[in-house]
């Protein structure tokens, strides 16, 4: 269950984080001379989904149903973007009622009392190779981490509107021992844990650009 932790990161966010980088290219990579600016995460056109071995004979994956973000991208110095994220404890959705509300519960997420999952980028990476990678703090379970978010974008370009808007694909594995989330890592016969320690984290994020904010009147 702990591996679950890992998906917020892109939680995350943070991940999330990472469209915000993916702003500086455009196309083949090239910089964009007019996407500067603050970016929304568009929920109904992205995931944050996470996947975990099951009695090292199978994987069990799931999502997070509710998440924010904001990038703020900076077309002149890519490596001055940030990103902050955060996605509710309390959303995780496996398609098992009863395996969802235990993931909520001490256990696992805790909900109740880490309601929430964050991501806080310090600095945005761009690689050689065109893709970037988000360095950051995550802070779940009540415990904060470093954690590097590697992703690549696609875009911008102009969505419904006119708003310009680019995707993010970003993949992490995090432990969750790392999290203080322990639940089910004793081992079988097998030498597999009955819940895997590794959560991969899946990030496929939509971000629109945002109108600036009205200034105030004289």
């Amino acid at each position: 269950m702990t591996q679950w932790t890992r998906l917020f990161t892109t939680p995350a966010a943070a991940v999330i984080l990472l469209a915000s980088t993916g702003l500086a290219m455009q196309g083949a990579g090239t910089p964009s001379t007019d996407g500067s600016g603050a970016y929304g995460i568009d929920g109904a056109h992205s995931t944050i989904g996470f996947s975990v071995d099951h009695l090292g004979i199978n994987v069990v994956s799931g999502r997070f149903n509710e998440f924010t973000g904001t990038v703020t991208f900076d077309a002149a110095d890519v490596s001055k973007s940030s990103v902050t994220f955060s996605a509710k404890a309390a959303s995780i959705d496996t398609g098992v009622a009863k395996r969802d509300a235990h993931l909520r519960a001490p256990d696992f997420f805790d909900a109740e009392k880490y309601p929430t999952i964050e991501f806080a980028s310090q600095k945005i990476e761009k690689k050689s190779d065109g893709t970037f990678v988000a360095h950051g703090n995550l802070t779940m379970h009540g415990v904060t981490k470093a954690i590097e978010i590697p992703f690549r974008i696609r875009g911008p370009i102009k969505g419904p509107g006119g708003k310009l808007r680019f995707g993010v694909e970003g993949d992490v594995t995090l432990d969750r021992q790392a999290y203080g989330i322990v639940y089910g890592i004793q081992k079988l016969e097998s030498g597999s844990p009955a819940i895997g320690t590794d959560v991969h984290v899946m990030l496929r994020l939509e971000v629109v650009k945002q109108d600036p904010a009205a200034k105030p009147a004289p």
